[in-house]
């Protein structure tokens, strides 16, 4: 009983503290950009079509160059995306 209460501790304890990778928008696939708070289906797909024309992304405020974002929306997603390896967030 003492082992399950303590696997539902830290269990607990990794719910209440996520870490949470950012989504290479280089790799990532239309759903896979579709779960960041932000992006829907229309933002998605158009990263997906800028990014099969013209190669990917070298930082994330090639994004001004996407259908559909701006410098606003960029600002707001930086913590949520990343270009590289992935990194994750604290």
């Amino acid at each position: 009983m003492n082992k399950l209460y303590k696997s539902v501790l830290v269990l607990a304890a990794l719910m209440a503290f996520p870490a949470f990778a950012a989504v290479n928008i280089n790799t990532a696939t239309q759903s896979e950009l579709e779960v960041v708070r932000g992006l829907g289906p229309a933002k998605a797909k158009a990263i997906i079509i800028y990014r099969d024309a013209n190669g990917n992304f070298k930082h994330l405020d090639e994004l001004d160059n996407v259908k559909g974002f701006g410098k606003a929306s960029i600002e707001k997603l930086k913590e949520e995306l990343s270009v590289g390896p992935e990194k994750v967030k604290k």
